[in-house]
């Protein structure tokens, strides 16, 4: 009934604004007869004589319609099998630390209201790791279990079992452990990195927000990146998988189908997330890390021997060879490693290589990437003699080499400065400096006015890297004095319990930067 109301209106409604339109010519409509019936034309109809405007066919390219494709030869139809043969080898990593507070600090709230200050603070962290041989010795690391007091390693079965740090390597971030156990461990056997390709399928497994062995797959993205991020390993040559990969999968394995370990996982690249290794706070999208096996190959011999790593030294400051500086010095591409600076009686000058050589080849290997030739050096043995390939004055030159000893303190160290005078470390700080000689000076291109003490070395995870200081900063007050040499750097720094304020020159600014004391 309601309907029948206001059904009528709107039919004359509609009705009166379709004559309106016709009237005013708005919408022209003509009357046709035709077997004596009247039709209304010209509203939607295309009119008499006039084309049609074709309809263009499809812009796109369509598929085939043949059969759907088989999957890529070698898909596993599941990885039930492989997870179930090395999940027993893959560990977890427990780690704990004494935090101590700082000297002199004031007390909290907390504190005020019980009175007195909290002692030691108990740290936890957490990773993940393999078993490589049956009587117990597991990889993982470097940056899971360093500066940890007590370490323990949990398997598969819940059994958990303490560690001892065999030895430890910041520059490529691997650590080795060791469990005493009455039984033989399950291992996982070390495949070769170098025939991996990108596209083959992987396996990663590990211990991401504490869920103790979790699985993901997924293949090899890339090989050989390299990354500068601040606190990443020195030697980087990294494996990127897009295998899910989180903060708790540090150190923990990366498989290829056979079971063989081809890669550590190390860390992720995630937009925000500050500190890029696995441990941190990021999430994974796709780009994960691990270090190449067959470099830690190269290091874990020297871990379970001695517990440290001893490399190669050639004695060079180099830099890449770009596009212009390949024209300019003759080369044939921007390849190779470009010396800017040779260290006085290193066996780089006792063999006669010059600043402005450009090294392309290393014992037979040519240099692509400015990158790759202080890993072939750190490799080599100390004592071998090497044969280094030079490009000067656009001809090839070969010298014999002795490869010296890299001192560990400079393991983690920028390249030499030009001084007589041996730096002066501050061990609480982690970080040592020179006075600003007018050689140094003139090396840096900086004015005769310019007073201060140079930095020639931050070691990774000390208070002096915490601050981001970098070699060849220059440091130019301590707590607001002038420090022109190393000895008034040395006396001002140690004034002060809870830390320091340096004004520091960088490039062509000078900012302050805040250095907290570390632990004697």
């Amino acid at each position: 009934m309601k309907a029948a109301r206001w059904l009528p209106p709107m039919v004359f409604s509609l009705a009166v604004a379709a004559a309106l339109l016709i009237a005013t010519g708005i919408v022209p409509v003509r009357i046709v007869f035709q077997n004596q019936v009247a039709e209304a034309r010209g509203l939607l109809d295309t009119p008499a004589g006039a084309k049609a405007t074709p309809v263009a066919g499809p812009f796109w390219r369509d598929g085939s319609t043949a059969a759907p494709a088989e999957a890529p030869h070698g898909a596993p139809g599941s990885f039930a099998e492989l997870t179930e043969r090395v999940a027993p080898a893959v560990v977890s990593i427990r780690a704990e630390r004494t935090v101590r507070p700082e000297a002199n600090r004031p007390r909290n709230p907390i504190e005020e209201f019980f009175g007195f200050q909290f002692r030691n603070q108990p740290q936890a962290g957490e990773g993940s790791g393999f078993v490589i041989s049956a009587d117990g010795y597991v990889v993982t690391n470097n940056h899971v279990v360093a500066d940890f007091d007590k370490i323990d390693v949990v398997f598969l079965d819940g059994a958990k079992l303490p560690a001892k740090l065999v030895g430890r390597d910041p520059a490529t971030d691997v650590a080795l452990l060791k469990v005493e156990s009455s039984r033989s461990l399950p291992s996982l056997p070390l495949g070769d990195s170098d025939r991996t390709r990108p596209g083959d399928w992987v396996v990663a497994i590990g211990n991401p927000f504490g869920l103790e062995n979790t699985v993901t797959a997924g293949i090899v993205s890339a090989k050989h990146r390299r990354t500068q991020n601040e606190g990443g390993p020195r030697y980087s040559d990294f494996i990127q998988t897009d295998a899910a990969i989180n903060p708790g999968n540090s150190g923990g394995p990366l498989l290829n189908l056979s079971g063989e370990v081809i890669g550590i996982n190390t860390m992720i690249l995630s937009p925000g997330s500050g500190n890029p290794f696995a441990g941190g706070m990021a999430g994974n999208v796709g780009i994960g890390l691990a270090i190449p096996v067959n470099m830690a190959k190269q290091v874990l011999p020297q871990l379970r021997a001695k517990g440290r790593v001893s490399r190669g030294k050639l004695g060079v400051a180099i830099q890449p060879v770009d596009a212009d500086a390949a024209d300019l010095l003759g080369l044939d591409s921007a390849n190779g490693a470009l010396v800017y600076n040779v260290e006085e009686g290193s066996p780089a000058a006792r063999a006669g290589i010059r600043r402005g050589d450009v090294i392309v080849e290393f014992n037979g290997v040519a240099i692509k990437a400015m990158e790759e030739l202080p890993q072939l050096v750190a490799s080599t043995p100390i004592g071998q003699r090497s044969k280094v390939v030079v490009v000067r004055k656009s001809k090839r030159q070969t010298f014999d080499v002795t490869v010296g000893a890299l001192a560990l303190e400079d393991d983690d160290a920028g390249p030499a400065l030009p001084s007589g005078e041996e730096p002066v470390p501050t061990g609480e700080y982690g970080l040592s400096v020179q006075t600003l000689t007018p050689e140094i000076a003139a090396e840096l291109r900086l004015d005769d006015s310019v007073k201060g003490v140079v930095v020639s070395r931050v070691r990774p995870g000390s208070p002096a890297e915490t601050a981001r200081l970098q070699p060849y900063d220059i440091i130019l007050e301590v707590n607001q004095e002038p420090t022109p040499t190393a000895a008034a750097f040395k006396a001002a720094i140690g004034k002060n319990a809870k830390g320091a304020l340096l004004l520091v020159r960088r490039g062509r600014q000078e900012l302050f930067v805040t250095m907290k004391r570390g632990a004697h």
